[in-house]
C-alpha cells in the first residue's frame, strides 16, 4: 500500500487495527477515503479538543470514534461522515464522563478520595469543563465554527430548538460561574 492509501489508518493503534475487518478494496476507493479523512481530520480534531474530557487527548477521542465507525462501515459509505464522527465523539465523551462519575461515587462510598494531591493550577477552561460534552459541542459549533442551530441539531442528532435551548442553558451556566447571579429578564 502506498503512503496515501494508509493515511486513514495511520492514527489507529495496532490493537484497533486488529479489530478492523479485512476488506479488499480497489486503490481508487482508498484514495477517496484518504482524501476524505485528510479533509475531515483538522476540524474533527479541534472538535474533539473542545468536546472531550480533560483526561483524554483529542487524538485519542478522534481515534476511538474513527475505529468505532470503521468497525461497521467505510467512511465513504456514510452520507455525512463529519456529522457521524462528531456525534460519535460526543457520545464517547459523555460515556467517559459517566464512567468517571461512577468511579468517583465508588471511591467516596469506600472512603477513598477522588481528588489527587498535587499542584492545582487555575485555568480558563475550568468553567467550560463544568459543562456537559453536548453543551460544549453546541457552544463550539455555534460560537467558534459559526453553524446555525438547525445545522447543529442535524450534526448532533437533535432539533434546532433543542440545540438553541442547550446553548442558552450552557451560556447561563457559564454566566453564573463567571459573574455570579443571572440578571432578571
Amino acid at each position: 500500500m502506498s503512503e496515501a492509501q494508509t493515511a486513514p489508518l495511520r492514527c489507529l493503534t495496532s490493537e484497533a487495527k486488529k479489530r478492523l475487518p479485512v476488506v479488499r478494496t480497489q486503490p481508487a476507493q482508498l484514495d477517496e477515503e484518504s482524501r476524505l479523512f485528510a479533509d475531515l481530520y483538522g476540524p474533527l480534531r479541534r472538535f474533539a479538543a473542545v468536546v472531550g474530557p480533560i483526561e483524554m487527548e483529542p487524538d485519542d477521542l478522534l481515534q476511538e470514534a474513527i475505529a468505532r465507525v470503521l468497525r461497521r462501515r467505510r467512511l465513504t459509505d456514510l452520507d455525512e461522515p463529519g456529522a457521524y464522527l462528531r456525534r460519535t465523539m460526543v457520545n464517547l465523551a459523555s460515556n467517559h464522563r459517566r464512567s468517571l462519575a461512577r468511579e468517583r461515587r465508588a471511591l467516596l462510598r469506600f472512603g477513598g478520595s477522588s481528588m489527587t494531591e498535587g499542584d492545582v493550577y487555575p485555568s480558563d477552561l475550568d468553567e467550560l469543563l463544568g459543562l456537559s460534552p453536548r453543551e460544549r459541542a453546541v457552544l463550539y459549533l455555534s460560537e467558534v465554527e459559526g453553524y446555525r442551530y438547525a445545522e447543529i441539531g442535524e450534526l448532533l442528532g437533535c432539533s434546532a430548538v433543542a440545540a438553541r435551548k442547550r446553548a442558552m442553558k450552557a451560556r447561563r451556566h457559564l454566566y453564573v460561574q463567571l459573574i455570579g447571579d443571572v440578571p432578571d429578564g
